[in-house]
């Protein structure tokens, strides 16, 4: 399995003129994401076009994704189009893309990074703590999990209930409007992206609940032997950006991240230009204190960036955390 970012272009390798395809799935804020990367492809002289996909995490919409397969379950049929030629580069959340990209493929760019934090939505209810008693809070991910149930027993608020979040961004806000839950958490970057600040109630400070791994960041993905791309990609990388996500997904890696983990790892320049990195890891099943580790470097490559996130992962199974077991399902998305 291949795990390092590719380097941002091959030296001298700079074409335009070309006609690229990208793979994208078609929830509205995919497609906003695959349009950004099209103009901006196009502003430097390709041709683009799109291939829309349903991916199986877009199908599978009854149980939790750490359930069924994990983050896999969104790029498979993507990344199968790559293979077969049908498209030549993939858009993604990079917070979706599994950290364990498979033999034959690379992540070629990562772009300026949007507002990584989470964000909390309620018609009705300013914060935790404006809830009503018995209140239903909906999320997607075990992370959101225990840092909402660490935030509510700081509360003593045993009486809300945490539940189960699925759908693309759309469904989400439709399933809040229609009172099945008091508020939900999503992150802050799709709302922004699709013009829905307004839905935003509040914004959670990174102290009060650390980001996944890559959130708020654009990641494309490419066949590895692709120079042609990553060369067409250079100019649409990010390079603060990649180091930083670099190392928080190298957290997640060491600790064998998928979403049937419950991991947070964000990383910040600091005024000295040093890169700080914050982790937490808490467990699903146990309302226990989560464990947290940080680090901080000079960090000017990505195996240096690697190189911090393994010290911050290192950390927190020196206090306790536990390395995921991979599934089956985990996997073996696409069975």
């Amino acid at each position: 399995m291949s795990h390092a970012a590719a380097s941002p272009a091959p030296a001298g390798l700079h074409l335009t003129g070309l006609h690229l395809t990208i793979a994208t799935r078609e929830s509205r804020l995919a497609l906003w994401q695959a349009e950004h990367v099209k103009a901006l492809l196009e502003s430097l002289g390709h041709t683009v076009t799109l291939l829309g996909m349903t991916t199986r995490g877009d199908q599978i919409l009854d149980r939790t994704l750490s359930k069924v397969g994990g983050k896999g379950l969104f790029v498979k049929e993507l990344e199968t189009a790559l293979e077969e030629g049908r498209a030549d580069l993939a858009v993604h959340s990079l917070k979706d893309v599994p950290m364990e990209l498979p033999a034959g493929f690379a992540l070629a760019c990562v772009m300026d990074r949007e507002d990584p934090r989470d964000a909390w939505v309620s018609p009705h209810y300013a914060g935790l703590a404006d809830l009503p008693t018995g209140a239903v809070v909906g999320t997607s991910s075990l992370r959101r999990l225990v840092l909402l149930r660490e935030a509510l027993a700081a509360l003593g608020r045993s009486d809300v209930r945490i539940e189960p979040l699925r759908g693309n961004l759309d469904t989400r806000l439709r399933k809040l409007d229609e009172g099945q839950y008091q508020a939900i958490v999503l992150a802050a970057a799709g709302l922004k992206r699709l013009g829905l600040g307004e839905r935003i109630r509040q914004i959670f400070e990174p102290t009060a609940m650390l980001p996944a791994a890559g959130q708020g960041a654009l990641g494309i993905e490419i066949c590895s032997h692709r120079d042609d791309v990553r060369a067409a990609l250079a100019p649409l990388a990010h390079w603060p950006t990649w180091l930083s996500v670099a190392a928080e997904r190298a957290v997640s890696r060491a600790l064998g991240g998928s979403c049937s983990m419950p991991l947070a790892a964000f990383s910040r320049w600091e005024s000295d230009q040093t890169l700080r990195i914050d982790a937490a890891w808490g467990e699903e099943l146990r309302a226990v204190p989560l464990i947290r580790a940080n680090a901080q470097a000079s960090v000017t490559t990505l195996a240096e960036a690697e190189a911090l996130g393994q010290r911050v992962a290192a950390a927190l199974c020196a206090a306790g955390a536990q390395v995921a077991v991979p599934t089956p399902a985990a996997s073996q998305p696409s069975a």
